[in-house]
């Protein structure tokens, strides 16, 4: 990977509206460049053997199944509506 320059960083914080020291623009250069060199480093590594994952750990689903169950009667839910039209909430309408 290509090493990040002095003047980059100092662009980069321009464009973050960031008023960097002469010492910050130092220490986020090695800093940056250090990183880059870390990530240089995994992509020399085999993983041709390691399967492609999503996440780190093991992800189930942990809802209850879906299935049909009683529910409260259109008439008693209706009743709580500030205004309902053919056994419907109405509401305001949002788009013209």
């Amino acid at each position: 990977m290509s090493a990040i320059s002095r003047n980059e960083v100092e662009y980069v914080a321009k464009l973050a509206r960031l008023n960097l020291t002469e010492e910050e623009a130092v220490k986020y250069t090695e800093q940056l460049n250090g990183i880059l060199e870390f990530a240089g480093k995994l992509n020399e590594l085999d993983t041709s053997d390691v399967p492609p994952t999503s996440h780190v750990l093991d992800v189930y689903n942990v809802m209850r199944e879906d299935e049909a169950r009683p529910s409260a009667k259109r008439e008693d839910v209706l009743r709580n509506a500030p205004d309902e039209e053919d056994g419907q909430f109405k509401v305001p309408a949002v788009m013209e």
